[in-house]
């Protein structure tokens, strides 16, 4: 065994997030995985509404991606009501384990490595076979017992806050800290230029029907800031989403605020490379979470290491990943509220040339580069290959003579 495990493995990915135009950690990683030579299956999640008892072969199939070698993606249907996950769990358990052989089966070649990015526990990886290597990768915050529960058979567990790794010491497996990853379509020099006018342009991306936004002082702040162009990058309407949207009243009501605003524009979904060109021509970039909402707890946001990438100097609500890092990040004290964040935005936005200046900018922009998906998973690759030595020198060391 070499240290250059990752590559030639047949790998299964689990998450809650359907393929499709929105990216995150868990599509990216599928993406990087399948460039570095492995054969890379992408299992989206079943439909919740519908079943079928029809055979494996009708419910189950398998895409080939055109865009991307390597990489496929498994469309499935259940032959059971999804509702008994939590209703009955036990039998869940019984019978989602059959739907898991028949995954198996769909896919050409043995598993090495299942991947988990499931939080809802849809398909538990204790019950993959106990040869296949499995890894648990949380990169939200666990909102529930089912969320801890599937750490259980998890082999090594990696995550980007040590707040969620701190909500499972308890299972006893490695677990390391691993920052969220950087595509390399942020890191092309070709992305450096700027709006040619004397307006500020300032960008948002992400889910904007996401609940745990701060709407009060996103409103705030594009009220009082007339004078600045918000661009809305992302999500807006629920045939944009792939990855879950909210649309009750109050999420309307914000949407319509949006879209009425004279100084916002709305750009929709955008594909990678066309985002990370749209970003790079941003004078400064905002994040805005309720911190007693937000799904992260204000610890850790995958589009800050895209934020990063620009140079440009970002505005935002306290995140306590990069509590120590003011010159990449400027934020809030408050823990409690973002009460603050309106001054802070203005002031920000009065010494623009002060925060952008090309000390920090090159600060940000390297910080990001040494986070790429890449090199993310070369530290992945290294703590994998380090268990595999500890457990197979555990598994062997009756076979050493004492001294």
């Amino acid at each position: 065994m070499d240290a250059a495990y990752l590559t030639h493995k047949v790998i299964l990915i689990l998450t809650p997030q359907s393929w499709g135009k929105m990216l995150l950690a868990k599509h990216h990683y599928a993406i990087e995985l399948a460039k570095g030579g492995n054969e890379v299956y992408f299992l989206n999640p079943p439909d919740n509404e519908n079943w079928s008892w029809r055979g494996r072969k009708k419910r189950i199939s398998i895409e080939t991606l055109s865009n991307h070698s390597n990489l496929y993606i498994i469309h499935q249907q259940l032959f059971f009501p999804y509702r008994l996950k939590f209703h009955a769990r036990a039998l869940y358990n019984g019978l989602i384990k059959k739907q898991i052989r028949d995954i198996l089966l769909t896919i050409p070649g043995k598993v090495d490595l299942v991947w988990s990015f499931d939080l809802g526990n849809l398909f538990p990886i204790e019950f993959f076979n106990k040869s296949t290597l499995k890894v648990f990768h949380p990169v939200d915050e666990p909102g529930d017992s089912n969320a801890i529960l599937a750490a259980a058979g998890a082999d090594i567990l990696f995550s980007v806050t040590n707040e969620i790794i701190g909500k499972y010491k308890s299972f006893g497996i490695p677990a390391y800290f691993i920052n969220h990853g950087l595509a390399d379509e942020f890191t092309h020099s070709s992305n450096n230029r700027k709006i040619p006018d004397n307006q500020i342009h300032v960008g948002l991306s992400g889910n904007f029907q996401r609940p745990d936004l701060d709407r009060r002082i996103l409103m705030q702040i594009i009220l009082e800031n007339p004078e600045v162009i918000f661009h809305f990058y992302g999500s807006y309407k629920n045939s944009h989403s792939n990855i879950g949207a909210s649309s009750d009243q109050e999420t309307k009501t914000f949407i319509d605020y949006l879209l009425r605003s004279g100084n916002v524009e709305m750009h929709g979904v955008l594909n990678t490379a066309d985002l990370a060109k749209a970003l790079n021509q941003m004078d400064a970039l905002l994040i805005c979470y309720d911190l007693k909402r937000d799904q992260s707890k204000g610890t850790n946001y995958h589009k800050v290491m895209e934020y990063l990438s620009t140079g440009k100097v970002i505005i935002s609500n306290n995140i306590t990943t990069y509590h120590n890092y003011p010159e990449l990040i400027r934020m809030t004290d408050s823990r409690q509220n973002n009460d603050a964040l309106p001054a802070l935005f203005k002031e920000t936005l009065d010494n623009l040339q002060k925060w952008n200046e090309g000390y920090l900018a090159n600060l940000r922009s390297s910080f990001a580069r040494d986070n790429t998906y890449k090199k993310q998973l070369d530290r992945i690759e290294g703590h994998i290959f380090d268990l595999i030595k500890r457990t197979r020198f555990e598994q062997n060391k009756n076979l050493i003579p004492e001294v």
